[in-house]
């Protein structure tokens, strides 16, 4: 979703063009409240450099990238006392923003969020697992 001027939502938090809470800054991310969140809390964090999707985010910046999430997840459930937390990235589909982000959502036990969880779609004979995980392997290999 673009900004009014037409530039990355995201981006136009990082240079100070939007509002948004801020939670974390440093020189290569930044973390802030989902305007929308699905539970208060909801934060979700973002490099500072415009990529879109995970796999683009530069090597020397994943560790940094990672640990930051590992802390507020941490943050999020002991600052706000909630049962645990879901961690998210959309890649493409259901990317809201064009700009890779990471959700830390606050959940509950029974909190109703359900919506993630299907609908399922087993392996069967026809949709072997194998023939799947083949498919995965080979372009692992070429990458």
């Amino acid at each position: 979703m673009p900004s009014r001027d037409g530039r990355c939502t995201f981006c136009a938090i990082i240079a100070g063009d939007l509002p948004a809470t801020m939670i974390y800054e440093d020189d290569h991310m930044i973390a802030f409240l989902d305007h929308k969140p699905l539970f208060r809390g909801h934060t979700l964090l973002v490099p500072r450099l415009h990529i879109p999707l995970l796999s683009d985010l530069p090597a020397d910046r994943v560790t940094p990238f990672f640990l930051m999430s590992q802390r507020l997840e941490r943050a999020v459930e002991n600052g706000l006392g909630c049962d645990g937390s879901m961690i998210l990235i959309n890649n493409v589909v259901s990317q809201s923003v064009p700009h890779l982000h990471l959700h830390v959502i606050p959940r509950n036990r029974k909190d109703g969020l359900r919506f993630w969880l299907g609908p399922r779609h087993p392996y069967t004979s026809d949709h072997p697992a194998d023939t799947y995980a083949e498919k995965i392997r080979a372009a692992l290999a070429e990458s």
